[in-house]
């Protein structure tokens, strides 16, 4: 449905509210400053704020994140949850095509000065032992289909059993690693095949791995208990579920979009394709959905261990610790209080992190104290950050995800080549390795949003508290 700029009334200066219309059956919220909100002619995000909010069984509200852009189905920063007893539906496109998409952020025993002699030879290393681009290989291949099958049921918990890193990885990883109910015999054969060979891989596209330095703290006290000391070096790995992932969504979009007559559901958007979570397609999904989430965690928990093997190459170290591993594209089976009661919800993030409070039962030892970690990545040579989850944090205790696109990767590519742009990057003290210049070109940081304006918007909203800004080295892109 068409939204103007009449159709958004401003609550507070990072909210807004999009009134129910048609068939709407929640209020749109999108958390913004006014200079971060879309363009409503050239993206139409905001429309699918108010689109998401048709969908069976969602409450509260549609919910945009301050780095929202346009997706598939949902925008990218969507928060949405719906009532599994009261009809509650499940769409992929909630989720989006990179299942578990996320980001790992390690932690590096020195300072920037003390890595400065060998950063060079470190990035020639990570790019030798990183995996990446399109069907370039993967730190483990080859693979046979009964492996595969206990990635895809134990995450990174069964790739630290291989071998693939240390049990106190798990510890600080979202879920410990592995997420439960996942259902190898819902992924189709495509799809696997797809897995075999790239688990251990970066990808492309806004994939990349970043070495980084504590550039400026917000928190003290909370930045200590994480390990965030002014000066330190960092290793920042985005990615996700690659192949399996994106082709379990197309395959899922594909069986719901048949199915939903039979529920009598219907949507203002195919791309919003959905079944209710407790028919055998939303059930099917949720298991192939899990599996794939157990993938991307088992593919950064690889990636950790190349890098801490390019570690041990370049500086004779390896102690490389994990701060911290959390997904932006999944949905997940929570309870929450709606009207005063505890309700179990399905609830979707696409583009969006969980950021659960201090105190949350589902955080353990000194993470219970100081709230869950949220890792932010900015641009390719702008700074990222790191959050924490604040009691009372809203949509579901969630918030952003990154900086979030303002020009696609095509409109990127005309306004500079990647060849410019690597000596733009290096002239400012970024080591870059990248695996191919167009791709480097699409992710120029003129493509995206302000990030300290996004995270900023969302302390002043109540998301999640600044605790640190990390500032970028050396970046290996696919």
């Amino acid at each position: 449905m068409a939204i103007t700029v009449e159709s958004l009334v401003q609550e507070t200066p990072e909210r807004w509210r999009i009134e129910r219309r048609g068939d709407m059956r929640v209020p749109g919220i999108v958390f913004a400053s006014r200079r971060l909100l879309p363009d409503l002619v050239s993206d139409r995000s905001i429309e699918q704020v108010a689109n998401v909010a048709t969908l069976p069984g969602i409450v509260v509200a549609s919910y945009a994140m301050p780095d929202v852009h346009w997706g598939y189905g949902f925008p990218i920063g969507g928060v949405a949850a719906t009532d599994i007893e009261r009809g509650g539906v499940v769409s992929p496109g909630g989720v989006g095509f990179d299942i578990s998409c996320g980001v790992r952020l390690l932690l590096a025993p020195m300072t920037a000065g003390e890595l400065a002699p060998a950063l060079p030879r470190l990035m020639d290393e990570l790019a030798a032992r990183i995996p990446r681009g399109l069907g370039r290989g993967a730190v483990w291949h080859p693979m046979g289909a009964a492996e595969l099958r206990e990635v895809l049921l134990g995450g990174s918990r069964y790739a630290v059993e291989r071998g693939f890193g240390v049990p106190d990885d798990l510890v600080r990883c979202e879920d410990q690693g592995i997420v439960g109910d996942a259902d190898p015999d819902a992924v189709g054969e495509r799809a696997l095949q797809r897995g075999l060979r790239q688990v251990g891989s970066l990808g492309s596209g806004n994939h990349f791995l970043e070495v980084q330095v504590v550039d400026a703290v917000s928190d003290p006290a909370v930045a200590a208990r994480l390990g965030l000391e002014p000066g330190r070096v960092c290793v920042m790995i985005h990615c996700g579920s690659r192949g399996l992932g994106h082709q379990i969504c197309t395959d899922h979009v594909k069986v719901m979009g048949s199915a939903m007559a039979q529920y009598g559901i219907t949507v203002p958007d195919r791309q919003l394709a959905c079944a209710p979570v407790t028919a055998p397609e939303g059930r099917a999904y949720l298991g192939a959905m899990a599996a794939a989430a157990n993938y991307g965690r088992a593919n950064r928990q690889l990636l950790t261990e190349a890098t801490r093997d390019a570690f041990a190459a370049a500086t004779g170290d390896r102690r490389i610790d994990l701060l911290y591993d959390v997904s932006h594209n999944l949905a997940k089976i929570e309870r929450h209080t709606i009207d005063g009661a505890p309700r179990q919800l399905c609830v979707h993030r696409k583009g969006a992190t969980l950021a659960l409070p201090p105190g949350h039962p589902d955080l353990s030892g000194d993470l219970a104290e100081v709230g869950q970690p949220v890792l932010v990545p900015g641009s390719m040579g702008t700074a990222s950050h790191v959050l924490v989850g604040v009691a009372g944090g809203g949509a579901f205790y969630s918030t952003c995800h990154g900086a979030g696109r303002v020009l696609s990767r095509h409109a990127a590519r005309r306004k500079i080549g990647g060849r410019a742009l690597r000596a733009e990057l290096e002239a400012a003290g970024i080591a870059v390795r990248p695996g191919a210049l167009a791709g480097l070109a699409e992710e120029a940081p003129f493509a995206y949003k302000d990030v300290d304006e996004v995270v900023d918007t969302c302390e002043r909203a109540g998301l999640g508290r600044k605790v640190a800004r990390l500032r970028p080295l050396g970046v290996v892109k696919g």
